[in-house]
């Protein structure tokens, strides 16, 4: 029976049977043709010197081994940047500035082959000094990568002098590995005259053709780049991609053969970036019933050795330092340092958690000085209206749902009930503790580089009325694709078999943005519909001229105009013999938006996503080791496209926002290599982690008062800040150790390690 594909609807995931079942196909699947090579990369075992020489030849004496690629066989311009700093070479010519940077590449008749031969050469390095953390860097003089940025608004002296209480503190917040389930890894394959085409897992297709034009030396159209799915990106392969990608084609342009490079799961976590570790400076100022006057704060980031994303993630954890709350008076700073690590790079939120995080641990404070409930703290800095609806970044927060979301979740989740019951609990002493959290989340959408807040799409309406759509957005296992295929498939009123996507390329598409900062379908869906209305207009026209009837009703695959009623293929191939046009290439921009950063005023963000967790933890007082007894969710995602495929995103981020927070750390050594580079030593959550009661539910009655895709909202990165609450219900739990007179101030990752120590903290 056909799936009619209207939006709103249950539809399943377009790719989900195929990869149960195994056949969903990704880049290391596609067949190798006779000839082709591997590459592997050679990384360096110093965190910081200057090259003395590099002595290849027993690399290049391995059976097998095709050549080596290094600085000197890079045909253009030796730089990966994504933002074009200059300071991200393919491979170095003079200087290691991280363990685990790649110095060479070797081309193989097999990729084993290529991987043991990296092992041979002898590199001569002289050993330089090395910083690994931002505060570090600081104090050693270290420059920032990018420029900081200041983001002020009111009296910030005035508000302190005002302020009756004033807090001051310091929060390490921790980093984190993408742990996608495929890796990095590229396929180039020669072409004619300055030709290549290259299939990789890449959230970003145009930048990797822009860059690996760059580093051929050749323009933009000689390069394809395609992208069926990944298996997972969060963030990791929007820049990160770009070495590869560069390294394949230098390879299969040289040699004229086939190249593929995809590097184990240990060179992968050691040599690409993840999400940035902060050391957030704050100083907050507030009255006897816990409402802020003033907020002051410096956000030190380590960024590493380049500057890639850390410009705009650093400028987003700002964005979103004040989460849901209203400061009067505030100033907030970014220091993005240069480290001697692995350049950090996009993750899911942006920058965003680590701005929210220390909002939610100043709530937190205030609430343990005067004794309160968090949640009435939160509720008395809500923003509101008049003059309490202004950010440091000087927006109005026009869409403000909060009081409604978080009321209903109060009220569903049983929250007073239970926390006087937990408080009970603990007040009989013994070794286990327990805690809970109500914490919301106000999360601005759009890209804070407007400039990528634009989309296109080409459709295709073929005469036997089936159809084609191919849209700048990747996809990565969030479903962007089942959406499209359901606004397609609802403006035409045709099922959803009858709508083909095919695979994201630089051939149909160009000048595309990332599929990044929760846009996809918000800007490609808008593409996709302007697509269906250009041709619904000349399908309108037609009818109009042939029969007098220009209304047309598209429904249950058919077209409905005056007394007639076709069905969708006959109207569609008498349109053809009529010969009208039935392709047409969509444009959407994001309208409203402009940012001037130099003042730090604007409006960046075209509206905000809302959400709200509940979550209570157990811990045991002698190990510190805890676990996750329930968590209630409410999120908000407008009117939304796909529930199924939203609850799922809700899910999956709540869980990874609450790995971030709790197992997952990443440990440098004094050598500054990192430890944690694979599965047996870095933690993700396992599916016994969940929440033992586990309940996510959408806001239905919301609807995006923007004119957005259908009226919904952006569901990948907001919902990851809900995993906020756990960490908040350790914090509670802790604290009851010393009878709540103290704020716990625990670094993330809250590993049972630092849990315990903190308790032994507050029991002296």
């Amino acid at each position: 029976m056909a799936e009619f594909g209207h939006t709103g609807t249950d539809a399943k995931h377009d790719s989900a049977i195929k990869q149960v079942m195994g056949r969903a196909e990704y880049t290391d699947d596609i067949p190798e043709p006779v000839g082709t090579l591997h590459a592997y990369l050679g990384c360096s075992q110093v965190a910081h010197g200057a090259i003395k020489a590099m002595d290849l030849r027993a690399v290049l004496a391995v059976k097998g081994v095709i050549g080596v690629l290094t600085a000197e066989d890079v045909p253009g311009v030796n730089d990966v940047s994504a933002v074009h700093a200059g300071d991200e070479p393919v491979f170095p010519e003079k200087t290691v500035e991280f363990y685990g940077q790649p110095l060479f590449a070797v081309i193989a008749e097999s990729r084993d082959i290529a991987r043991r031969a990296a092992e041979r050469a002898k590199v001569d390095i002289d050993v330089l000094p090395h910083v690994l953390g931002p505060m570090e860097a600081i104090e050693a003089g270290y420059p920032d990568v990018t420029a900081p940025l200041t983001l002020e608004r009111g009296d910030v002296g005035e508000g302190f002098a005002k302020a009756a209480n004033r807090i001051t503190g310091q929060m390490a917040i921790g980093g984190q590995d993408h742990m996608y389930l495929e890796g990095h890894i590229s396929f180039a394959m020669p072409g004619e005259d300055d030709d290549v085409v290259i299939y990789a897992s890449t959230q970003h297709p145009t930048e990797a053709q822009m860059i690996v034009a760059q580093v051929l030396g050749v323009s933009a159209n000689s390069v394809v780049v395609n992208v069926r799915r990944m298996g997972g990106g969060f963030g990791g392969k929007e820049s990160q991609m770009n070495l590869f990608a560069a390294v394949a084609a230098m390879a299969a342009k040289k040699w004229n053969r086939p190249v593929k490079i995809r590097p184990d799961r240990d060179q992968d976590m050691s040599s690409t970036g993840k999400r940035h570790d902060f050391v957030a400076d704050y100083a907050v100022g507030f009255d006897e019933d816990g409402r802020i006057e003033a907020v002051e704060g410096q956000w030190a980031a380590r960024c590493g050795f380049a500057a890639d994303l850390s410009g705009p993630v650093t400028d987003r954890a700002l964005f979103h330092a004040d989460n849901a709350y209203f400061y009067p008076h505030v100033r907030l700073k970014s220091r993005p340092m240069k480290t001697n690590t692995v350049s950090n790079t996009a993750f899911r939120g942006f920058g965003g958690p680590q701005g929210v995080i220390v909002a939610e641990r100043m709530i937190e404070e205030i609430a343990y000085v005067l004794g309160k409930d968090t949640l009435d703290i939160r509720k008395a800095n809500f923003y509101g209206v008049g003059e309490r609806d202004v950010t440091p970044y000087h927006q109005k927060v026009e869409d403000n749902i909060l009081e409604r979301l978080i009321g209903e979740l109060e009220e569903t989740s049983e929250y007073r009930k239970r926390r006087e019951e937990i408080l009970a609990f603990n007040a009989k002493g013994g070794i286990l503790r327990r805690g809970i959290a109500l914490t919301p989340v106000k999360f601005g959408i759009s890209f804070t580089a407007t400039w990528y807040n634009q989309a296109g799409a080409l459709l295709h309406v073929y005469k036997d009325g089936s159809l084609m759509i191919n849209h700048g957005g990747t996809e990565m296992g969030q479903g962007l694709n089942t959406k499209i295929a359901q606004i397609v498939a609802e403006a035409f009123g045709v099922s959803l078999d009858a709508v083909k996507i095919t695979k994201t390329t630089t051939e149909k598409v160009p000048n595309t943005s990332a599929t990044a900062a929760s846009s996809g379908t918000d800007l490609n869906g808008m593409a996709a519909l302007d697509a269906c209305e250009q041709i619904k207009a000349r399908l309108a026209d037609y009818a109009r001229e042939k029969w007098g009837v220009g209304e047309l009703r598209f429904d249950g695959g058919h077209v409905h105009f005056g007394d007639k009623d076709m069905s969708f293929r006959e109207f569609i191939a008498g349109a053809y013999m009529d010969r009208v046009q039935l392709s047409a290439a969509g444009f959407y921009k994001t309208p409203e938006i402009h940012w001037d950063r130099a003042s730090g005023k604007g409006q960046p963000f075209f509206y905000f996503a809302y959400g709200a967790s509940c979550s209570e933890v157990e811990i045991d007082t002698l190990t510190g080791e805890y676990r996750v007894t329930r968590a209630d969710v409410l999120h908000d995602v407008g009117r939304s496209l796909n529930p199924a495929i939203d609850r799922g995103q809700v899910e999956g981020a709540f869980i990874q926002g609450m790995g971030w927070l709790t197992t997952e750390e990443l440990w440098w050594d004094d050598k500054g290599q990192l430890r944690t580079h694979a599965p047996s030593t870095y933690k993700i959550p396992l599916a016994s982690d969940k929440p033992r009661h586990f309940d996510v539910r959408l806001a239905e009655w919301s609807e995006n008062p923007k004119r957005t895709i259908k009226r919904s909202k952006a569901v990948g990165e907001p919902p990851f800040m809900l995993g906020i609450s756990v960490f908040e219900a350790i914090g509670h739990a802790v604290a009851s150790v010393a009878d709540y007179k103290a704020c716990p101030r625990l670094d993330a990752p809250a590993t049972p390690e630092r849990v315990l120590m903190a308790i032994e903290r507050l029991k002296r």
